[in-house]
Parts: C-alpha cells; sequence; structure tokens
C-alpha cells in the first residue's frame, strides 16, 4: 500500500510539473474503449456474450513528455500503460509500460532515435492506411498472423524514423537480444517506407523476429525482443518457430467523404531443430474496405480479409467485416462493429496434431468451428 501511495503520489507531483512549465513539456493521456459483445461459436460451438474491450483502441494512459536541448534538438520519452477496463488488470505480458517505453532525442533536420519498448516501423507506417485504423480488432487480419493489430512490439530496441521529406518517410528498427554470448539470438529487425500526397497514401515494410535458441525442443515463442503474435489455433501450431518474417503493403485513396484501401501481407514461420514442426508455414493475406464519412461525426465502413495458408498446412479464411462511429464530442464516441468469418482445410495445433481448420476473428484469440460471428456495441473517451 505504501509503494502504491507513493507510486500515485509522484505520478502526481511529475504531472503537475510538467504543467507548470510554459512549453507543457509532460502530458498525462489515455484511451478507454469498453465494449459489450456477443460471439457465436467461441468455442467448441459454444457461444459468448459480455464485455469486449479495447475493441477499436487499446486500453491505456500514458505520460510523453519533450525537454527543448536548443538548436532544433529535443529530448524526448513516452511511457504508456495497457490494461483491460473490464478488470483492471494490466495488458502486455502484466507489464507496467507493455506498450510503450522508450527515451530519444529529435530534430526537424535530421530525424529522430529512440531507444526502448516501441512500436515495429510495419506497425507506425502500414497499419495506418489499413481498415484496422478506422475500425479495430473485428478488421485486423484472421489471428492477426501479419500483426495488423499490433499483437507484438518490439523491446530492447533501437528506432530511427526520418524527417517527413515532401511525403516521404521512412524509419529503420534493430532490437538486441540482450542474451550474453548469443548476440545472433532473439533479435529482431524491420524498415518500413511511406509516401503521402493528397488524398493518396501507400506503405510498406518488412519485420524479422528470431526466438531464442534452444538445444532440446521448445514450448513456447521465447524471443527477448518480439512478443508473441500466436494469439489463436490459426497460427499456434508454431509457436516454436525459429523466425517471423512478415512483409506488408498497405495503401488507400480518398474520394470526398469515401476512402477505399486494400493490403497485402506475407508471413513466414521458419523452424530448427528446436521447433515441434518441420518446414516452413506461410500465411499469404489480402483485405480491402471502403471507409464513408457520411457526416463530420459518422463515419461507416466494410472490409473482407482473406488469408491462406501454405507450406505445412492449407487453411482458409474468409472474413466480412462492418462497422460503424458517431463522435458525440472530440473525445467520445460511439461505435458498433460486426463480423463473420469461415474457415476450411487443416490446421496444425500446438500440441504438433492436426485438425479441420477453426474461425477466428480478428486477434479476438476465440477458437470456435468452422464459422465465427462477432457483433459488438461500445464507448470509447479519450483524454
Amino acid at each position: 500500500m505504501k509503494k502504491t501511495a507513493l507510486t500515485s503520489a509522484s505520478l502526481a507531483l511529475l504531472v503537475a510539473a510538467g504543467s507548470a512549465h510554459a512549453q507543457n513539456s509532460v502530458t498525462l493521456y489515455g484511451v478507454i474503449d469498453a465494449g459489450i459483445g456477443y460471439v457465436h461459436n467461441a468455442s467448441s460451438g459454444s457461444n459468448l456474450a459480455g464485455m469486449l474491450n479495447g475493441n477499436l483502441s487499446g486500453d491505456r494512459w500514458g505520460l510523453k513528455g519533450q525537454e527543448d536541448l536548443g538548436g532544433g534538438l529535443k529530448a524526448i520519452f513516452t511511457l504508456e500503460n495497457g490494461f483491460d477496463v473490464g478488470t483492471g488488470k494490466l495488458g502486455q505480458g502484466s507489464r507496467e509500460f507493455g506498450r510503450q517505453s522508450f527515451v530519444g532525442l529529435t530534430g526537424a533536420t535530421w530525424g529522430t532515435v529512440t531507444a526502448g519498448r516501441q512500436y515495429d516501423p510495419i506497425t507506425d507506417m502500414v497499419q495506418g492506411v489499413t481498415a484496422d485504423n478506422f475500425f479495430g480488432s473485428a478488421f485486423a487480419t484472421p489471428g492477426d498472423v501479419d500483426n495488423n493489430d499490433n499483437s507484438a512490439r518490439v523491446s530492447n530496441a533501437v528506432k530511427y524514423v526520418s524527417p517527413n521529406y515532401a511525403g516521404l518517410q521512412f524509419e529503420a528498427l534493430y532490437a538486441f537480444s540482450g542474451v550474453a554470448g548469443q548476440a545472433g539470438q532473439g533479435y529482431t529487425y524491420s524498415g518500413a517506407v511511406s509516401y503521402s500526397n493528397g488524398p493518396f497514401s501507400l506503405a510498406g515494410g518488412y519485420l524479422r523476429a528470431t526466438n531464442a535458441s534452444s538445444t532440446t525442443a521448445r514450448s513456447s515463442w521465447a524471443s527477448s525482443t518480439t512478443d508473441s503474435i500466436f494469439d489463436s489455433h490459426i497460427n499456434d501450431g508454431y509457436v516454436t518457430a525459429k523466425s517471423v518474417s512478415i512483409a506488408q503493403i498497405g495503401g488507400q485513396y480518398a474520394l470526398g467523404p469515401i476512402t477505399l484501401g486494400a493490403s497485402y501481407s506475407n508471413t513466414q514461420l521458419k523452424s530448427d531443430g528446436a521447433s515441434t514442426f518441420t518446414g516452413t508455414e506461410k500465411y499469404n493475406s489480402g483485405k480491402a474496405f471502403v471507409a464513408y464519412q457520411a457526416t463530420p461525426a459518422l463515419v461507416a465502413g466494410l472490409g473482407y480479409a482473406y488469408t491462406a495458408a501454405s507450406g505445412d498446412t492449407s487453411a482458409h479464411y474468409h472474413q466480412l467485416s462492418i462497422g460503424a462511429d458517431y463522435n458525440i464530442s472530440k473525445r467520445t464516441d460511439f461505435y458498433a462493429v460486426a463480423a463473420y468469418q469461415h474457415a476450411s482445410g487443416t490446421q496444425r495445433l500446438a500440441d504438433g496434431t492436426t485438425q479441420d481448420a477453426q474461425a477466428s476473428i480478428g486477434s479476438y484469440g476465440y477458437n470456435g468451428t468452422d464459422s465465427q460471428a462477432l457483433a459488438i456495441v461500445g464507448i470509447r473517451h479519450k483524454f
């Protein structure tokens, strides 16, 4: 209790100190997203009704700040905590600042360098031109096999973000394994580039994350840098993979109130002697969406996603999504989203066996039958 009281007091003093400066160098911010949902075939034909939270935006609170060092150079930091509004539990593996925690330097002429736990370049640049940016998890790739819905973040990472050159920008990241004598084990690297010109935006990137070395059979994803993306039976049969490689490209075009977008990703899960599968499993995913800004406050959208597995299994997943978001103020909105997915073929399970493919919408992680439906209404507040 004393630790809790001291921590709360320290945060209050920190925010107050930041507010006392003319430049407001420290900012407290957050998002609370709570919904009531229904999942048909949530588990072996059973249905689920209850709270489903973090649907359009993950629940979070954070502190971010900057200090002017002179000569156009600034020191920056971000500490961001993820949590479940329904239970109050910490998210991202019960980390206190599991969403982001980094410090760095930024300058308008040379760019930004940060070090710590942070988003990879694909998430920064490609996700923003996909339907997930508008309507969240119900529009994400089946099983989130390509990290389209931010299932994974990268720890121990150094990232460079370039200045914006007339709409062109790029990022690069490298994450150190942090294991003595094993610099080549558990590392992650990633890069992405984006271009935006008026109504047109295009972005693409690549990420490679490696698992820790092992002399015996692995039982889990144990990278010291990148989190697990193995959220459901769609891909959890490959949790012992030696490496995960993701290439993704996406674009969108705005025609007045209508925005059209499409994206493609290729995910490869490679084995080694410590994996419980052999060869390479591949997931090719294509998505398309249309969003309509009916009024300044109301946006509605429709999306379709298709994922095909090959290499080790041959599952296919078709997902159709629909959603609407209505802003009642600058900080508060109501939303409704729904999705349906159908699966066919076979998929491998974490115990090494195979089964008929089970549908699992977005990154929710419910393993149903060969079909699954989901519907959610909710409220989101930003501060």
